[in-house]
């Protein structure tokens, strides 16, 4: 894999592959809800232009004509409940019980409040994304995005319409080397000298991991704020919706609709996040993928 763009790619396309959503692959860069603009076709990262809840795009709605007040309480971001950790694995990874060599016995794992061992497919890039009590908020269904879709400043833009924050991630692109990794989220210090013991000798919520890959990222808030965002759904405005008639009567358009599951603007991708060379040869022939792979149980 030539650089870390190109791993950036790969691991938001086998988690959009993996759950329809799309994954930030720097999660301590804030996204919010409501937010807008196109994605960089390098990196698959989205390069935000602005958000419909901010001031001048209300001021510009006014300039429209188009009389939506997004900051009347129904129109703005709600928020769920606090999940249980979440673990979202790509295709090519098996998850297996937890276990460790027997040189890391030494470590304090028994009151890990997440454990989780991923053996992974030889020759293939395969990617894991684990959420420690993720919370989503989300922009409320039925009103919000049926009003702003004529927006002049949403003409073929991607919309955050949720996010899912948490106070800890762990990130992690496989090296095609078929390897298995552990990974736990310790309550306590496993050693004296481990990483997150303060000068008094108490000890922080921390990651521990015997994975060894430059493709690892992972971090938690020592005070359990909210601050990462691993995760988010990403929409694109349809440019036109041709109504269908079913039974004599014209069939209605939905917000999803106007704003479908966004496709990424890349062709398929080989194990190293370049397009692949055969897609390429093939332009005239290719068509896009669904977006709709699979599905989280969220909004």
């Amino acid at each position: 894999m030539r650089d870390g763009t190109a791993a950036s790619r790969k691991f938001i396309d086998l988690i959009r592959q993996a759950s329809s959503k799309w994954a930030n692959w720097d999660p301590p860069i804030e996204i919010k809800v409501g937010a807008y603009g196109t994605i960089d076709n390098e990196s698959g990262e989205l390069d935000v232009e602005g958000n419909i809840y901010d001031n001048a795009f209300q001021t510009s709605l006014n300039n429209q004509g188009l009389k939506i007040n997004l900051s009347e309480p129904s129109c703005q971001p709600k928020k769920g409940g606090i999940d249980d950790d979440i673990i979202m694995s790509s295709s090519g990874v098996k998850q297996g019980d937890f276990s460790v060599k027997p040189e890391v016995s030494l470590f304090n794992l028994a009151s890990a409040s997440l454990k989780a061992e991923f053996q992974f497919q030889e020759g293939k890039r395969g990617a894991v994304l684990v959420m420690h009590k993720p919370q989503q908020e989300y922009i409320p269904r039925g009103k919000v995005l049926t009003l702003v879709h004529k927006a002049v400043e949403l003409q073929d833009k991607y919309l955050v319409t949720s996010t899912f924050t948490c106070p800890g991630y762990y990130i992690y692109l496989s090296n095609k080397s078929g390897e298995r990794i552990a990974l736990a989220l310790t309550a306590s210090a496993p050693i004296p000298a481990a990483v997150g013991v303060t000068a008094g000798g108490s000890a922080s919520v921390d990651w521990w991991t015997d994975a060894q890959a430059a493709f690892l990222r992972k971090a938690v808030d020592k005070s359990g704020l909210y601050r990462y965002t691993p995760l988010y759904t990403l929409k694109h405005r349809q440019k036109a919706w041709v109504p269908r008639i079913f039974r004599g009567e014209e069939e209605k358009e939905t917000e999803d609709d106007l704003w479908p599951d966004c496709t990424p603007p890349w062709q398929p991708l080989d194990e190293d996040g370049e397009e692949d060379q055969v897609w390429e040869d093939k332009d005239d022939e290719f068509t896009p993928r669904s977006a709709v792979e699979g599905n989280l149980p969220f909004a």
